[in-house]
């Protein structure tokens, strides 16, 4: 890992690792895949205006939330079947994410169960695909109460399912099912065949939805009798409101780009938003997270909490997204190359990576932390 420098190694490194199909999965967006380069291209339509001869010597990364301190505002975005990029890839990521002092917030697509999580990498949040059926919410609440999970983040971005079609073409489904063409890409990659696929076979079976109902789901090679996705069109801001009632610890809700809806999130006592396009998998075309923070900022005040995702690949786009109002963002592609590139130690790496850019970026920027982040540093390039 040491000939590893940055997150496009790591991406380059996944690339040959993988299988095409899990490759296509991580990498791949919808349709055209606009939303998905939009979101980087925006970081390229902002320019730094740095400070000189400030006294930088103490500079650090440090921040707080909610009266918790982290080792800097950049978490783990959560990153469905991450058990298809290493075996328990979900715990992998769960203990890279303690160990660097930083949020890690645990996929409802998941496999290894949130109870295992909890109790192996204590202190990771919770994304959930809610179904508007409040008494299937509120058993989904009491197993993540029974589990200590104290984060609730709910993702509003997705009710129906998105326009995939690279997975498609690759022979990419869910329900899972073996072709010729997928039994080949195995052929082609023997160390993720053996150390992913068999193992994961040999220690848990076939890998299954274990987080996203209220009870440990069917495999991924089946459909669950309530479906994967049933109901989640039903969803509505009533039932947020009736969830906030219900839901005694913090509530996040993923998926915002229009400040109209952050604002009627601060209004239902949510605690914080998560400013979010899927990272280009859901809506194709929709507005870049990097463009939509503003807004939302403006909108919600400096004092209500807003996150950011999407695109972020470098120090220098973290500090964008923090002097633009982001209070904290989170990343899931990198961490998931490093996932893939060596586990728990290469996901640690590459947030390793990303904090020491931050670190040295808020230095070349003439600024010590990242609470003294303002959009006075940017101009529009």
């Amino acid at each position: 890992m040491s000939r590893l420098l940055s997150v496009a190694d790591y991406e380059r490194a996944a690339r040959a690792r993988l299988p095409r199909c899990v490759w296509g999965y991580v990498r791949g967006g919808t349709e055209g895949e606009a939303s998905l380069h939009g979101n980087r291209a925006a970081f390229d339509a902002w320019a730094f205006r740095p400070r000189g001869l400030r006294d930088v010597s103490a500079r650090h990364t440090r921040t707080t939330m909610w009266g918790q301190d982290w080792a800097m505002p950049l978490g783990l975005a959560p990153t469905g079947l991450a058990a298809l990029v290493a075996h328990d890839g979900d715990l992998h990521l769960a203990r890279a994410a303690r160990g660097a002092g930083v949020p890690f917030i645990l996929s409802g697509s998941s496999s290894v169960p949130l109870e295992e999580v909890q109790a192996k990498a204590p202190g990771a949040w919770y994304q959930a695909y809610l179904a508007g059926d409040r008494p299937r919410i509120a058993r989904i609440v009491q197993r993540l109460q029974a589990a200590g999970i104290d984060t609730l983040v709910v993702t509003i971005d997705t009710c129906v399912a998105a326009n995939r079609e690279n997975n498609a073409r690759l022979d990419f489904t869910i329900p899972f099912r073996l072709t010729p063409r997928l039994l080949l890409d195995g052929m082609l990659h023997p160390r993720w065949s053996l150390g992913v696929f068999a193992r994961t076979l040999a220690t848990r079976g076939v890998p299954r939805f274990a987080n996203l109902y209220e009870e440990i789901g069917t495999p991924i090679t089946q459909e669950p009798p309530q479906g994967f996705r049933t109901g989640r069109d039903q969803l509505t801001w009533d039932d947020i409101d009736w969830l906030r009632g219900q839901w005694p610890g913090r509530l996040i809700l993923k998926g915002v780009l229009h400040e109209h809806d952050a604002v009627r999130a601060q209004q239902l006592g949510v605690d914080a938003v998560i400013v979010s396009n899927h990272g280009g998998r859901q809506l194709d075309g929709a507005l870049a997270p990097l463009h939509a923070l503003p807004r939302v900022v403006a909108a919600v005040g400096k004092d209500f909490p807003v996150f950011m995702d999407g695109g972020i690949r470098r120090g220098t786009d973290a500090i964008k997204a923090l002097a633009l109002g982001a209070r904290m963002v989170f990343v899931g592609r990198p961490t998931l190359f490093g996932l893939a590139v060596a586990k728990e130690a290469g996901a640690s790496h590459v947030l390793a990576l990303l904090q020491d850019e931050l670190a040295r970026d808020l230095a070349l920027l003439g600024h010590p932390n990242v609470a003294e982040l303002e959009p006075e540093l940017l101009v529009a390039a």
